[in-house]
């Protein structure tokens, strides 16, 4: 019996699928001119939408200058979050806006602005690492993507365990005063 419901379902999907196909194709016989799927590789900038095309930046990745790359924490302590600011100035002739900031796991939270920075001015990256329940040394990274190209952070330091407090923790249901 399974097998009989089994047949059945494979010939109705079957049918379904050339039916859907039939349809397609009676479609595209009343034209005279052929049907042509482009994917996106084949398609050539003249034939692309003028939406699309982002317009060219002069900026080079050098215009994005960081003051320091890589931040040393030193040793920290377990619990509370660990942050730091990573300044940039932007030497360029254009505006910079960043546009991603990635970090290489969920531990490590970076936050920017939006904004444009304009030429001469200064921006900033500011980064949150949490550290607890992570002793031991860390190394993250964090990858900066914007108009003048990307640029990789790195943070890094020692997190000491946090030590354990002489004073048993109340697990009792009972309220006490």
């Amino acid at each position: 019996m399974r097998k009989l419901f089994l047949s059945l379902g494979i010939i109705m999907l079957s049918g379904g699928v050339l039916l859907a196909q039939g349809k397609k194709n009676k479609k595209n016989k009343g034209s005279d001119t052929p049907m042509v799927i482009e994917s996106a590789a084949n398609v050539t900038p003249a034939s692309a939408p003028s939406t699309a095309a982002a317009p060219a930046s002069n900026l080079k990745i050098e215009d994005l200058a960081f003051t320091d790359v890589v931040h040393d924490f030193g040793t920290i302590m377990e619990g509370p979050d660990a942050s730091c600011v990573f300044t940039f100035k932007n030497n360029g002739t254009e505006p910079i806006v960043i546009q991603k900031a990635q970090p290489s796991c969920g531990c490590t939270v970076p936050s920017f602005s939006s904004e444009p920075v304009p030429p001469g001015a200064t921006g900033k990256i500011d980064v949150a690492y949490h550290t607890k329940g992570k002793p031991n040394a860390f190394s993250k990274s964090i990858t900066i993507v914007s108009n003048a190209g990307t640029k990789v952070l790195t943070i890094k330091g020692t997190v000491e365990k946090a030590p354990v407090s002489s004073v048993p923790e109340n697990v009792s249901m009972m309220k006490t005063n």
